[in-house]
């Protein structure tokens, strides 16, 4: 049985384990052992960790000081698969990134101040820089305050985050294939690599309205299997390869939205999310800087900049474009809340792991 120290968070609509990475190095464990055995991974229900036997409550952010210039803090994501001992490190999360800054101050990596702590983030998945603000009044993290995002009951106080070089960071490119629309199998696809490596499609090319609940949408296998299809047949025209087992390339099914300018449903990918991805929010804000793209088509004017309201399956995310016309010249702000849930150690058991 080892021990390290750890924080339960919420970020944003998501829950995951913070560790700072000079604690797991003290630690000699092979990560992709140690995680899932935090997590209480192999097993649906997670009874024996600290993940909540779902996609968005098993996720772990590693904390660190600043590898690359123009930085104050690494973080590194994890997604620990429920039900294997898989860890994918090739995607990153914008929910979890929001509790990153106030763990940051927690631990002593970054000094407050009074009034709004900025840090400098780089997301060492991706390669994106994202500077976030963090409430600090008299120099101390406030949790509580009046902004509310759809997937959290109750408010809390608001969170600025502002990314940019969020383009190719998978793939070197933000159109991987070279073009904004690709024919794959019949449908109109949109391949980008944007906050995350994704495949934006209408949803009505697989025989949907765009409105169902996650629960509809996940409980449809013939609908997942079509999905999945498309997505691995994508993954190969991306240059991803076989996609067979791993999370990229997400997939986004968009419709016309009577609340916002878009309706999206996001896929991860073997079942849908109850709320939306920040990072598939970027996705979709970049997109539609470009009328060629499927999101561009979908929308009734073209977009440049300015506010994306993106409506998901129990509310909506805004996302202010703050530049376009180019990867390089692209930038969003998102605002988003996170809480302090628990601190202390966790304790893990290799042994069964590796019996």
């Amino acid at each position: 049985m080892i021990s390290v120290p750890a924080m339960l968070m919420r970020g944003g609509t998501s829950k995951g384990v913070y560790l700072l990475k000079s604690d797991l190095d003290r630690v000699s464990a092979d990560r992709n052992v140690l995680l899932p055995a935090v997590m209480g991974s192999p097993d649906h229900r997670q009874i024996d960790g600290l993940g909540g036997g779902s996609s968005t409550t098993s996720k772990v952010a590693i904390v660190g000081p600043a590898t690359r210039q123009g930085s104050d803090i690494d973080y590194l994501f994890a997604q620990v698969d429920v039900e294997s001992m898989r860890v994918d490190w090739t995607p990153t999360c914008g929910n979890i990134l929001a509790g990153v800054g106030p763990f940051a101050i927690e631990r002593g990596l970054v000094a407050p101040v009074d009034g709004h702590t900025s840090i400098r983030v780089h997301l060492v998945n991706t390669g994106a820089t994202v500077a976030v603000s963090v409430p600090t009044p008299g120099g101390q993290v406030e949790y509580a305050g009046e902004f509310e995002i759809s997937g959290v009951p109750g408010r809390a106080a608001a969170i600025d985050m502002v990314f940019s070089e969020f383009c190719g960071g998978s793939t070197g490119a933000l159109f991987p294939t070279g073009n904004p629309v690709d024919d794959v199998d019949g449908v109109a696809v949109t391949a980008i690599d944007a906050g995350v490596c994704a495949i934006i499609a209408h949803a009505e090319a697989f025989g949907i309205a765009g409105d169902e609940s996650p629960q509809q949408l996940t409980g449809d296998r013939e609908l997942l299997c079509d999905i999945e299809l498309v997505r691995l047949r994508a993954a190969v025209a991306m240059g991803l390869g076989d996609a067979t087992g791993r999370v990229l390339p997400k997939v986004m099914l968009i419709s016309k939205s009577h609340r916002g300018d878009l309706r999206s449903r996001y896929f991860v990918p073997s079942s849908c999310h109850p709320t939306h991805a920040v990072s598939g929010a970027l996705c979709l804000a970049t997109a539609a800087t470009f009328a060629d793209t499927v999101v561009g088509r979908l929308l009734p004017q073209r977009f440049t900049a300015g506010p994306l309201v993106i409506e998901h399956p129990v509310g909506a995310m805004d996302v202010e474009v703050v530049d376009g016309g180019g990867a390089d010249r692209i930038s969003a702000v998102l605002r988003s809340t996170a809480r302090k849930l628990f601190d202390g150690y966790v304790f893990a058991d290799l042994g069964k792991m590796v019996a």
